[in-house]
Order: C-alpha cells, then structure tokens, then sequence
C-alpha cells in the first residue's frame, strides 16, 4: 500500500511538474521561434519534439528540453549563413544531432566536466547579453538585428523609429516578469502572466503592434533538410557548432539537476537522447534545442522526479499546438521581447560578477576573453579559446611550481669525522627535480648544464617527480649526451612508475644501467665511480 501510494505522489508530482513547465516553455518556446527567425511554430515543433525524445531516451530523469537561448542565437546565425533557406538551415540540424550522437557512442560526455568554470562562467553571461541586445529592437516595435553589433549600431535609428504601443507593452512586460511576487510566481509563472495579460491588453485596445502571424495548425508537417555541394562546408561547420553546443548546454542542465536532487545523470545517454531528438527536429522544422535550465528547475520544484513529466510537457504543448494555435498568432512581439530579455538578465553569472575583485586575475581574465568572443565573434571560438586559455595558464602555473637545483653532495656525519673528502665534494653534483617534469618545465634542466660541468658524476633525483612526458624525457637525454660528452656519468633516480615507463620505451641515453629506485643507492654509486682512479 506504502509503495502504491508512493508511485501514486511520484505520478501526480511529475504531472504537475511536467504541466508547470510546459506553461513556462510556452512563451519561450514561441519567443525563441520568433527570435530564431524561422517563426513561432518552430519553436513550438522544437520543445515539442525535443522535449518527448530527450525525456524518453535522455541520461538525466528529470530534465526539460527545448529551444535554449544559446541554441537559439547559433541557429539564428546560421539561417542568415544559408540565405534563409530553412532546408538548408535544417541540414545543419541534422548534422548537430548527429555529432551529438557521435560524441555520445564515443563516451565523451563526462569531458564536459574538465571545462574551467571561468570559460562557462564567460560564455553564459555573454549569452545573456546576446539576448537583450538582439531583442532591444523587438521591445520598441522595431525589426531586429542579426547580430549584437548590429543591434548597438542600429540603435540610433531604432530610436528614432520607435512604436510608442509596442514600448508601452513591453514595458509592461517587464514590470510584470521582473516584479511578480515569488508567492504568485509558483502558482502561475511571471511569463505565462504576462503573456496574457499582454497580449489580450493588445487586442482589447486595438493597438499597431508587430504580432507573431500565421502559426500552422493541426499535425507537425514534414520537411526534408538538403544542401548542395556550394553549401556543405558551411552545413558542416554550423552543424558541429550545434552539435558542441547543444551538448555543453545539455550536459551543465544535467549537473545543475544532480546538485539538487542529489542523484547522478548518465552524460553519455543524454547525449545519445538529445542527438535523436534534434535529429528528428530537422525533419519537422523545429528549433534545435538541449537541456533547459530554467524551466528543469521549475519542474523538479514543481514535483517532477522522472521521465513522465517531461513527457506531459511535450503532450501540453502539442495539446496547445492542435487547438491555440490562433490565440497564438496574436501574441505581439514585444511581449515576447520583454519576455526574452527577463531569459537574457537570468543568465547573467553574478556570482562570478561578484568575485570579479577578489578573484584570481587569471581566472577574471579567461572569463572577459570569454565574454568578449561571445558576444563579438562565436559562441564555439569562445568557448574553445576559453579552454585553451586556461590550459596555457594551468601549464603557467605547474611549470612555475616545478623546481630544479643543482647542489654538491651532502656531507655525512660519518665520513672521516664529519670531513668529506675534497674529491668526492667536487666530483659530484646532484641535480634535485621536484614538481610536474613535463613540456612546460623540461627546458629549465637544460638552463643548468652549465652547473654541473667540471664535476665526473651527475645524480638526476627526480624521486619526488609525479609524472614525466616525452619532452621532459628528451630534455633529459639531451642532457646526459651532452654530459657524456664531457667525460661525465649520470645517475637517474627516479620512481618506480617512471622506471618502467622509461624501460618500456627503450630511450637510448636513459638505459638500465643509469636508472636506480633509490637514491642513496644512487649516492654511494657515484662515490664509487668518484673514488676510481682516472
């Protein structure tokens, strides 16, 4: 009875948070159709689409799927590419899913958790500003830009061609999605308000406002992606970014999800998931989505716990597609506007806006670079300079870390009372590697061969080197050679994993006979050799 009765709460949560959700996705869905430049209906087709295949086949229970803002933005970039051609735009979505797929049957879905928190922190908040600056135009009545450059330098004219109504409504908008109380907000979400309101405020009055149009009725309609050989480059290269994107989109709504629900999403499931619904949204027009934030929070806020709500979702938005489309239509742009840059301000990263005084440079540095390249140039360049960015200055800092001296023998308390002889003290040098021995660091052994010429033995210790690449190997050799050279023996101490991973690879100047485990053992060897005459 107990486990009835649990399924039962499980059951009513999902249905509540999947509807919940599903009214949240609905302005934003048509907000995005509109924004993409492929019209409202996409939108809807997209979180429709998307939003059952993910639920059903995704890695993460709980998550809502649909049209994002970053998918949205890419998308809107590509249908410019292609000359508008929505089949052509369509055959980018198709590749996107495919890639998605592709990175899932190759298990790279756990990568997305190696991407610095600075780069996602840039990209998100440039992301944002991307919103509220291509739906500027929107708000006042206005024709928007096809890209944020575009839109500050339109500004002007934008200005001076303003629709007073239009600005009156997504003012209004503003106030409401900004300003409804949290107390009214879970009972029925601020967008969904002010979409109403809104829009039967415009029809009531009777005013000149630019509105959505015509939305489809009845069944999504198949559309069959194409290009041509002038075209596949361009296809190739926008269906990979959607394909990148979507899946760094997908995979942090996933870990935003095990934060609160304390459980663990299956990364490479969801991408799989998500690649076969945006595959399937290229056939019917829809907007190429990934996992939604916003509206996944709200539904397991909203009691959603498995895959049912997300399946209730998709269902009340066909449901509303089937049977609103015309109430639809009438949905004036500003609102949506309005709506859209409430998404865009959300995004925003503020925690990290808040630390941007006391937080490493180098971390506020790659998070600006970031900012700067979404915002002006790519959402992938971006997000891949940001990467590479930080790797160059985690690179930095270990080769920083990583400390080379070059030092004579220590003196033994049991060598002839304390005195060492003269010989040994100047026939030996000790050269101590301490820290990651890798590409970035090899070259400072090199700085010191001037140190150690003059002397007959030379003891390498690298017992407290974590790890050694092939160019610290290199480096190494490179040194005993020219060493050799001089009529000096060397002596690598080194750790047992580094010993065999130096046996197996058969380095000519790193043979057997120099490696040792331990240096002491190393220590009275070279005093041996010292102590030989000639």
């Amino acid at each position: 009875m107990n486990a009835q009765a649990s399924a039962l709460g499980r059951l009513r949560g999902d249905f509540f948070g999947g509807l919940t959700a599903g009214i949240v996705a609905l302005p934003l869905a048509l907000a995005f159709g509109v924004a993409s430049g492929a019209g409202a209906a996409a939108g809807l087709y997209g979180a429709i689409v998307l939003g059952f295949v993910a639920a059903l086949l995704g890695g993460t229970r709980m998550q809502i799927s649909g049209p994002t803002g970053p998918m949205t933005v890419v998308f809107a970039s590509a249908l410019v590419a292609v000359g508008g051609d929505l089949a052509v735009a369509m055959a980018a979505v198709l590749v996107g899913g495919l890639v998605q797929i592709g990175l899932g049957v190759l298990r790279a879905g756990g990568l997305v958790r190696f991407i610095p928190y600075p780069v996602v922190s840039g990209f998100m908040s440039g992301i944002g500003v991307i919103i509220v600056l291509l739906q500027s135009a929107p708000l006042l009545g206005v024709a928007p830009a096809s890209s944020p450059l575009g839109a500050v330098l339109a500004l002007p004219g934008v200005l001076a061609n303003l629709n007073g109504e239009a600005l009156l409504l997504g003012g209004l908008t503003l106030l409401i999605v900004f300003r409804t109380p949290m107390a009214v907000s879970r009972i029925v979400p601020a967008p969904l308000v002010a979409l109403v309101a809104m829009s039967a405020l415009a029809v009531s009055a009777g005013l000149q406002v630019p509105v959505i149009g015509d939305i489809p009725a009845g069944l999504l309609e198949l559309v069959l992606p194409s290009f041509t050989l002038e075209t596949w480059t361009t296809v190739a290269l926008l269906g990979i970014t959607l394909g990148v994107l979507g899946s760094i989109d997908s995979l942090l709504t996933s870990l935003v999800a095990d934060s609160i629900t304390r459980t663990r999403h299956h990364s490479n499931r969801e991408l799989i998931g998500q690649g076969i619904g945006n595959l399937l949204c290229a056939f019917v027009g829809g907007l190429p989505g990934a996992g939604a934030t916003m509206r996944t929070v709200i539904n397991i806020k909203s009691g959603g716990s498995g895959r049912t709500s997300g399946v209730v979702h998709a269902r009340f938005l066909l449901a509303l597609l089937l049977g609103l489309g015309p109430l639809a239509e009438r949905i004036p742009l500003a609102v949506l506007a309005g709506i859209l840059i409430k998404v865009g301000v959300d995004i925003l990263d503020y925690r990290m806006l808040r630390l941007v005084r006391n937080a490493p440079r180098a971390d506020v540095a790659v998070m600006a670079a970031v900012f700067v390249l979404t915002v002006l140039v790519d959402l992938i360049v971006a997000v891949g300079a940001g990467v590479v960015l930080s790797m160059m200055l985690i690179i930095h800092r270990l080769a920083r870390q990583a400390s080379f001296r070059v030092r004579p023998l220590h003196r033994d308390a049991a060598d002839d009372g304390g005195r060492l002889d003269a010989d040994l003290e100047s026939g030996i040098r000790v050269i101590e590697i301490d820290g990651a021995f890798f590409f970035g660091s090899a070259s400072q052994l090199l700085d010191r061969v001037d140190q150690v010429i003059g002397t007959r033995v030379a003891v390498f210790d690298c017992s407290r080197v974590p790890f050694m690449d092939l160019s610290a190997q290199f480096a190494l050799e490179e040194m005993i050679e020219g060493l050799k050279a001089q009529s000096i023996a060397a002596l690598v101490v080194v750790p047992p994993s580094i010993h065999a991973q130096l046996l197996r690879l058969r380095a000519p100047h790193l043979p057997a006979g120099i490696l040792r485990d331990d240096l002491e053992v190393a220590l009275a060897e070279a005093r041996n050799l010292v102590a030989q005459p000639g």
